[in-house]
């Protein structure tokens, strides 16, 4: 679990049998097992290298996210470590478990901050969207400004800090960023949807006799 708030800026490269995050000495020591967020996913350390680890990473997140094509180019990531109990949490619920992926199609740079605005690659998450949500983007806690087209594009207003102390300094219009929405709604839209053939049956019994019989009363 993590809370959406960068602690380093680190690269990522392939290895034989995994990746190779370097970037870790503000939050050191880690230990062999650590969860470590990695542009929003989450890695377990499985070996460790200085202030670099390996971290073995199945095709399910390979398929899923923007860390395949940033090993090739040995590119720039986010890194945070779990959260632990005793920390505060600044920014929001982060599971570590990217939805899927978006594109950066615009990137505006204002007097006082930059205007982003993404599109989602999987359209099934648009409906999890909303003014003010929050909405974790390459591990980055960030606020959703606006939305458009029913959530498919939307767009976030970056601060200074932010962009200069993450990984957003580099992006650029095209590229893949992953995208993981707020647990939240997405527990909220579960308890909501009721199958209401199996409410009736589960919580509504219809009282007849065989229902009076089953129940031991005839």
């Amino acid at each position: 679990m993590f809370t959406g708030l960068i602690q380093s800026i680190g690269t990522i490269k392939k290895n034989n049998i995994g990746v190779v995050v370097d970037g870790c000495k503000p939050f050191s020591p880690l230990k062999l097992g650590d969860s470590v967020s990695v542009d929003g996913v989450c890695l377990t350390v499985s070996e460790l290298m200085n202030d670099s680890f390996l971290a073995n990473i199945s095709e399910e997140t390979l398929r899923r996210t923007n860390l395949a094509d940033k090993a090739q180019k040995n590119g720039h990531v986010n890194l945070e470590p779990a959260l632990r109990l005793s920390d505060r949490l600044g920014g929001h619920i982060v599971s570590g478990h990217i939805d899927g992926m978006g594109e950066v199609i615009s990137i505006e740079d204002l007097k006082n901050s930059w205007n982003l605005k993404v599109s989602w690659d999987d359209l099934s998450f648009c409906r999890y969207m909303c003014d003010k949500a929050s909405i974790s983007l390459n591990g980055i806690s960030l606020t959703i400004a606006e939305t458009y087209d029913y959530g498919r594009n939307f767009s976030i207003a970056v601060i200074p800090h932010t962009w200069s102390n993450t990984c957003l300094q580099f992006l650029k219009i095209g590229e893949k960023v992953n995208l993981e929405v707020d647990v939240i709604a997405k527990y909220a839209e579960k308890l909501l949807k009721v199958n209401e053939k199996e409410s009736v049956k589960k919580q509504n019994p219809v009282i007849s006799s065989q229902w009076l019989n089953e129940q031991g009363w005839i």
